[in-house]
């Protein structure tokens, strides 16, 4: 096994590359753990990292057959759909369907494994596209899987960020839910064609920007809307200063 210098450069843009397909991928994870206790959210997320690792390196080694799996995304875009119709018309008003409501068991599981079990099966959906393009850019199996797995790594470390975020500014829940539906229609347009039902692609960096467009917009409605915790104390103890009874 030759290392060559350009093979590190592959392995940057297989990372950012990873980064840029995954990030719709990290906001549909976030929103699945959410319904877990803190405590257990970057648990089960640790668990799917073992399982995510498991699948990329299996998944490389027979990423010619991944091509006649398209039915993955049919699927995927069923699932992702239900979500988003679930918490958009099944949930009530506003306020209710913002409010954080605890996972719950799925097929006989505990609400833990379950979203372990649906954050496995969400990456599996998600990877496949991903490790068809990281493919076709490296010849050399050790270059892919290395930068599918610290692709994995950080995208695990932007969930973080978007659950914090998340919480602080529940109003963001309504966009998340905007964006993973318009994943799931991507998913079903990107089966369509691969069927050859319909003649177009979704451009990749069309979608990319839409989803940055829909969570810019989302954050900035809900910093309007959501006051958190600490700045509300805040403005009270500065109203109670300024009208003392």
């Amino acid at each position: 096994m030759s290392i060559q210098p350009s093979d590190f450069l592959t392995i940057g843009l297989l990372v950012l590359l990873e980064g840029l397909l995954s990030a719709d991928n990290a906001l549909v994870l976030a929103m699945l753990v959410l319904g877990l206790p803190p405590s257990q959210q970057k648990k089960s997320l640790r668990y799917g990292i073992v399982g995510a690792f498991g699948f990329r390196i299996v998944a490389v080694t027979l990423a010619i057959h991944l091509i006649r799996v398209a039915w993955i995304k049919l699927v995927g875009a069923g699932y992702l759909m239900y979500l988003s119709y679930q918490h958009f018309f099944a949930r009530g008003g506003a306020q209710s369907r913002r409010e954080i409501r605890p996972a719950r068991a799925w097929m006989g599981l505990s609400p833990f494994w379950a979203t372990v079990v649906k954050v496995e099966l969400t990456d599996v959906v998600f990877a496949v596209d991903s490790i068809l393009v990281a493919v076709a850019m490296s010849p050399k199996t050790w270059v892919v899987i290395t930068g599918g797995l610290l692709g994995i790594l950080t995208m695990r470390m932007v969930i973080g960020k978007l659950l914090a975020l998340v919480r602080r500014y529940p109003a963001l829940v309504d966009g998340a839910f905007i964006i993973i539906a318009w994943v799931g229609l991507k998913l079903l347009l990107e089966f369509l064609r691969e069927e050859g039902i319909i003649p177009f692609e979704v451009n990749r960096w069309f979608s990319f920007g839409l989803i940055v467009a829909i969570f810019l917009v989302s954050y900035l409605y809900a910093r309007r809307v959501d006051v958190p915790a600490d700045e509300a104390e805040a403005l009270l103890i500065d109203q109670q200063r300024r009208d003392p009874p």
